[in-house]
């Protein structure tokens, strides 16, 4: 009948959509049971490889430390991805509207990003000191371009009928931008924080890495040192989830932009 074979439709949407979400555990599920497998069955030693056992046991075991360590690491990249965003905005604005911005500051930019982060680390321990600022500092220099570049992607990406129509209705610039070119512009402005917030996690932990006393790639180190293996590889799932999670939120906000897919 019309009814069952409707109910039996739903069911089998419902069974798909849970079958989708299962796929993802499942695979790392795979993953993890291989790499148990294969470091028990070749012997290798717990300091070069350790099992996923003893990694989440570390992870169990050093929770408080890698939640302490993690908020200063967030902090980090929170402050510094702020401000990538608001000079990022600033910049892609000041480049489509003012040609000659678009012959300085663009190259110039694009000159920044050619230039390899770490090794501008050490300068910025010595100019910014081992606290918050230099982190700070790193995560910006990491975050800024992807965010330059997709916003003034969608800047430029503004159907040209639609800007003929805004000047026949005799809009001013500033309501042209703000009921036209912004709104075409947001999507890529969100693509782009997706690119740029792995990359600022990134830059928190290298800018750790090269001077400071506190956070997750301060105890990266430690652990290497200290040949505690497990705890490098549970310190990195820290890592991740931070990434994930920072990722998450923006894919959340970008729900809301319901015109991106018009």
């Amino acid at each position: 009948t019309p009814i069952c074979c409707k109910r039996s439709q739903q069911l089998s949407s419902r069974y798909r959509v849970g079958w989708h979400l299962l796929q993802a555990p499942l695979f790392f599920l795979l993953l993890g049971a291989i790499w148990e497998f294969s470091v028990h069955a070749l012997d290798i030693r717990s300091y070069l490889l350790p099992p996923p056992s003893a990694v989440f046991q570390a992870l169990w075991q050093s929770r408080a430390l890698l939640w302490t360590e993690g908020l200063v690491t967030l902090e980090e990249v929170l402050w510094g991805f702020a401000w990538a965003v608001l000079v990022g905005i600033a910049i892609s604005g000041l480049i489509y509207s003012a040609p000659i911005a678009r012959r300085t500051i663009y190259p110039l930019v694009i000159a920044l990003q050619g230039i390899p982060k770490v090794a501008l680390a050490p300068l910025i321990i010595v100019w910014a000191g081992y606290g918050l600022l230099s982190k700070v500092i790193m995560v910006f220099l990491f975050a800024l371009f992807p965010i330059v570049i997709s916003t003034l992607g969608g800047l430029n990406s503004t159907p040209d009928h639609l800007t003929e129509h805004f000047r026949a209705l005799r809009a001013s610039p500033w309501f042209t931008f703000r009921h036209l070119r912004l709104p075409v512009a947001l999507p890529y402005f969100l693509d782009g924080c997706k690119v740029a917030l792995p990359l600022a996690v990134i830059g928190a932990v290298v800018g750790e890495f090269v001077g400071s006393s506190k956070g997750l790639g301060n105890l990266i180190l430690f652990a290497t040192s200290a040949g505690k293996t497990d705890l490098t590889f549970a310190t990195l799932i820290a890592v991740t989830a931070i990434s994930l999670i920072l990722f998450s939120l923006i894919e959340v906000l970008e729900r809301l932009v319901w015109w991106r897919s018009k």
